[in-house]
């Protein structure tokens, strides 16, 4: 357990106060953990593939209101760091543990109802509103982020970072920030029941989501069809998936989608080898969406459902890392110029160079990619 720096009055973040302005580099208070809350130092905080897109306002996500005091909220997703200070109803949590820290927050008397992604949209109900204007307001692109206790779970660090010779999996801290593209299918999938050896549809699987989700499906033990346009991605994810997971190409497919709707369920057939499909892994972009057109209209529709989960839970969280730390994904890789073929190729980036991270993170997609702030390595 490695030590933390003692707790500043004040801290960094990456603030976002207009879409006109975008992110900004800002010192702000650093929050003193109450009862139910956690404060983690973090040490790497996922950039996804179209948070430039949401900071730029060219994506119409519902966002905190910015006039609280004039600060504006910091930005992020979830993040991987070590406790820094802990309100005094913890008993797991201790600092100087390293744990994941999870964006998604619930309302505690409605967990089922009301939940959002903190730092990046406050969702569609009023409670989700409520709590991202004045509970739960900044995202993780800081040095420091406070969550409710219920987010953050602690991770087995010996194992998951040690040298392979030391009997760990060899990945960095920045590896790890790639468990909130994989934990996304994780969730899904669990959701459904998908069991080993069944055969399973992800499409599009060429992007950030669905190259993850072929990775989660793998590790769980379901042969993946992938699908997507994109041929050189489609090869480069049966390659990384045949090379770090078994000696032959027996756990995935790929079929290339050519718009050809006869030509594509033949494709699909035979790549099913008579087999049949239990289930499908959808990650269509919004772009695609043809009958919901905006956030606010899709976060509608999923709150009504009422019956399936959004995202993840908590106990999804505890047993993927169980998996994790198993060893059923490939070993680790190492920072920016890792191999490709390991288990995250990821680019790091202080905070101090938002907009390169931003742009970095809409280019390095796909399979086992991965883009991180790192607020104290990199500054």
């Amino acid at each position: 357990m490695s030590p933390i720096p003692p707790l500043p009055s004040h801290h960094r973040a990456l603030t976002l106060k207009s879409t006109e302005v975008g992110l900004e580099l800002t010192t702000v208070p650093t929050p003193v953990p109450s009862h139910g809350t956690v404060l983690v130092h973090v040490e790497a905080a996922s950039v996804l593939s179209y948070h430039r897109e949401i900071f730029n306002g060219a994506r119409k996500y519902p966002l905190p209101s910015s006039t609280k005091d004039g600060a504006g909220f910091a930005g992020g997703y979830s993040a991987v760091g070590r406790v820094a200070s802990v309100g005094p109803d913890a008993t797991l949590l201790k600092p100087g543990q390293l744990v994941f820290a999870d964006c998604v927050i619930h309302a505690r008397d409605d967990p089922a109802g009301v939940f959002y992604l903190v730092g990046v949209a406050t969702g569609s109900t009023d409670g989700g509103r409520y709590l991202a204007n004045h509970v739960w307001r900044d995202g993780a692109f800081a040095e420091y982020v406070a969550l409710p206790l219920e987010n953050c779970v602690p991770l087995d660090e010996s194992r998951l970072c040690s040298a392979p010779s030391a009997g760990g999996l060899g990945y960095s801290v920045a590896d790890l920030a790639y468990a909130s593209y994989l934990l996304v299918a994780y969730g899904g999938l669990r959701d459904i029941g998908l069991e080993p050896g069944e055969t399973l549809i992800v499409c599009p699987a060429t992007g950030g989501f669905g190259g993850a989700g072929v990775m989660t499906a793998v590790a769980m033990g379901a042969r993946v069809i992938a699908m997507g346009r994109n041929a050189t991605e489609l090869a480069r994810l049966q390659d990384r998936v045949a090379t770090t997971y078994t000696a032959g190409n027996s756990h995935v497919e790929t079929v290339r989608i050519t718009g050809n709707m006869e030509a594509d369920a033949q494709s699909l057939r035979e790549a099913a080898r008579g087999a049949t499909v239990d289930a499908v892994l959808d990650f269509t972009p919004p772009q695609a969406a043809g009958e919901f057109d905006t956030p606010t209209e899709r976060d509608t529709s999923i709150a009504s459902w009422r019956t399936r989960k959004v995202m993840y839970e908590r106990e999804d969280m505890v047993l993927f890392f169980k998996l994790l730390e198993a060893g059923l994904f490939p070993r680790g890789g190492g920072l920016d110029g890792g191999n490709e073929n390991n288990f995250a190729h990821t680019k790091a980036f202080g905070l101090h160079q938002s907009q390169e991270a931003l742009d970095a993170a809409a280019e390095h997609t796909g399979i086992g990619r991965s883009v991180v702030f790192a607020p104290e390595g990199m500054d």
